[in-house]
């Protein structure tokens, strides 16, 4: 049996497709008589198309990463999959015109008028390779894309058995899917290292497709069948590495080579241990299986080594949803022991303490996606997060302390939001000028899964599908409700002219923070601080008594300022009293060193990770220059 599992655009061409290198080790692993190949569509389209127009790495960009709310990616499919190049571009114009330039406008309506050439080519090579069985992961953007390649192969070849799986095909939206399009012929819903290959069992030596936990297939009246989906998620151990080979390969022979460095793409765990307990109210990730599980550190660690040295890459996104913090004393350590140059990118709980950073870096993390979402203690209790605004600042200062970048997007729309839980914090931004600024801030869209979507008490009531999904589908309004993962509601929580306030001041911290920096260096027994920041008018502060090294000291981690001066006193701190103490915090705020929320206060000054280039701006003022007017300036 050949079986072809297709990966088509959206998804990112820097890395290989995850489900499908599962999916292919898994084949090759069970007792049947099958070979599985993946073939890399997403990079087939980026030849095809820059072939034929004035298509760049930005332009992908744009479909892969910054309009899946939108669903553009879906909308340019959408002509293929109906096969009318004009296919509802007069209500795409009327939806879109106005939020998009003309540039944009008009690469959506060219690539949309070219789709149905592309998907023609692809479903003829696919078929020149004489598969049996045809497989569609779907992963954010790709399922339109997916479905009109299925509806060319079954146009060609009837007989091919077109099959659908990922996360675009959990719970509910797999049946909808399954049901509205009769080019699908199976549906896998949920994992499929065991259900894939047992699919794959029945179709060569007919059994029982009513065994097969979360297949949808068709009875023989032509029926939509859709079978319980498993009770349990499979346990860590029968979770399959992947295998990428062909990928790397292709990628080289790729236009898409130029625009993106090769990448590792490894997964030790799936779920989430905090959602178990506390689901994030917006959040709709790991679908209907939230139990988190996480392979043994012993085995992880073989199968990063394994795929390191096997591809030689040392760049690697490892796409478990939230660290296992067990891995911090196990895993990570013995990556530090092999000496492998690598360079990781991981999924965080925004709590974590400066030294868990510290292995974190050692074992080669240099960038991590901690969950921050907002910098105010009541809106991160509204979602559950389980964190506050200064723990999340402090994760800001921690990375930036250990040469990390920290990437975060601001969220807002919050049922019982208020605009007094913004305002204090849009006050403080210019104090985190230097800190990593959020990639965007953009209104919650309430996703499927999530809490918001299954209990409508906590604040969205009737929900409809976006918006997207009737310019993408021919379908009723219930279908398109069961096939959608993204829904729209009232708006909620805070509205314009907050919101404008809260872009405004993040669009400015993204401005200036390539030009700002605050750092901290120790010298003697002293601490030095280097400001630049625009909107503080200092260079260097120098503390140098007792109180103010302790208070420093303390400050790393968020203090009421009671507590605060508590600690101080009972540390036998000279001059620690409550007014000093107040006097103190006062001047700090003035400088910009000090972030407060909810009553507690935390220093948001970075040790400096270029101890170099620190050394040479102290160098500067030994050379000559004047220290103590410098000082005496800031207070100092």
């Amino acid at each position: 049996m050949r079986v072809v599992l297709v990966n088509m655009p959206w998804m990112p061409i820097n890395v290989p497709s995850l489900a499908l290198g599962i999916l292919s080790r898994a084949v090759a692993e069970s007792p049947l008589d099958a070979e599985a190949t993946v073939r890399h569509a997403n990079l087939d389209f980026v030849d095809w198309v820059t072939d034929r127009y004035d298509f760049t790495r930005h332009d992908y960009h744009y479909y892969a990463n910054s309009t899946y709310f939108k669903g553009l990616g879906d909308w340019v499919f959408s002509s293929a999959l109906y096969d009318d190049r004009t296919w509802r571009v007069a209500e795409f114009e009327q939806r879109f015109g106005d939020d998009m330039t003309t540039d944009e406008l008009v690469l959506n309506k060219d690539l949309h008028a070219m789709a149905p050439d592309f998907i023609r080519e692809l479903a003829a090579q696919i078929l020149a390779a004489e598969p049996d069985v045809v497989g569609f992961t779907s992963t954010y953007q790709q399922t339109v894309a997916g479905l009109a390649t299925a509806r060319e192969i079954k146009r060609l070849a009837p007989r091919i058995v077109t099959v659908f799986g990922g996360a675009n095909c959990d719970g509910m939206q797999g049946e909808a899917l399954h049901r509205n399009f009769g080019v699908a012929d199976f549906v896998l819903r949920g994992e499929g290292e065991v259900t894939f290959p047992s699919l794959l069992g029945a179709l060569h030596e007919p059994g029982s497709l009513a065994a097969i936990p979360g297949l949808c297939w068709r009875s023989p009246d032509g029926r939509s069948m859709a079978n319980p989906m498993s009770a349990r998620p499979l346990p860590p151990a029968a979770i399959v590495a992947p295998d990428f080979d062909g990928y790397y390969e292709r990628l080289e022979e790729s236009i898409a080579s130029a625009w993106v460095e090769p990448q590792l793409v490894v997964e030790g765990a799936r779920g989430c241990w905090w959602g178990e307990k506390h689901h994030c109210t917006f959040c709709g990730l790991n679908g209907s299986s939230m139990e988190f599980r996480s392979k043994t550190p012993a085995r992880f660690h073989e199968e990063i080594v394994d795929l390191v040295r096997r591809y030689q890459i040392m760049d690697m996104v490892v796409v478990d949803n939230i660290l296992d913090m067990g891995y911090i004393s196990s895993l990570l350590p013995r990556l530090v022991e092999d000496g492998y140059d690598l360079r990781l990118q991981y999924e965080i709980k925004s709590n974590m303490r400066r030294d868990q950073l510290e292995v974190l870096a050692r074992a080669g993390l240099v960038s991590v996606q901690p969950g921050i979402e907002s910098l105010d203690s009541r809106v991160l209790r509204i979602m559950d997060k389980g964190v506050t605004g200064c723990q999340n600042v402090r994760i800001l200062r921690d990375g930036a302390s250990c040469g990390m970048s920290v990437i975060w997007n601001y969220l807002y729309g919050f049922p019982g939001e208020a605009d007094d839980d913004y305002q204090p914090v849009i006050d403080q931004i210019p104090v985190l000028h230097h800190l990593e600024p959020p990639v965007s801030a953009t209104r919650i869209v309430v996703e499927r899964f999530s809490p918001y979507f299954n209990r409508p008490e906590l604040g969205f009531g009737e929900l409809k599908a976006g918006k997207q999904y009737s310019l993408i589908y021919d379908l009723p309004e219930a279908e398109l409700y069961d096939l959608a993962y993204l829904f729209e509601s009232t708006p909620c929580g805070i509205a314009a002219p907050m919101t404008e306030r809260l872009d405004a001041v993040l669009h400015e911290w993204g401005e200036v923070y390539p030009v700002s920096r605050l750092t901290w260096c120790a010298v003697g027994e002293d601490v030095l601080l280097v400001n630049d920041r625009p909107g503080y008018d200092w260079s260097h502060l120098r503390l140098s008594s007792a109180l103010e090294l302790a208070a420093f000291r303390f400050l790393e981690q968020p203090h009421t300022p009671d507590a605060l001066a508590r600690k101080l006193r009972d540390d036998g701190v000279p001059g620690a009293t409550a007014s000093a103490v107040s006097d103190l915090l006062d001047r700090w705020r003035e400088l910009g060193l000090l972030f407060s929320n909810d009553g507690h206060v935390i220093h948001v000054v970075p040790e400096a990770a270029n101890g170099e280039l620190f050394r040479i701006d102290f160098q500067r003022l030994e050379d000559g220059e004047d220290l103590a007017q410098e000082l005496a300036e800031v207070g100092g």
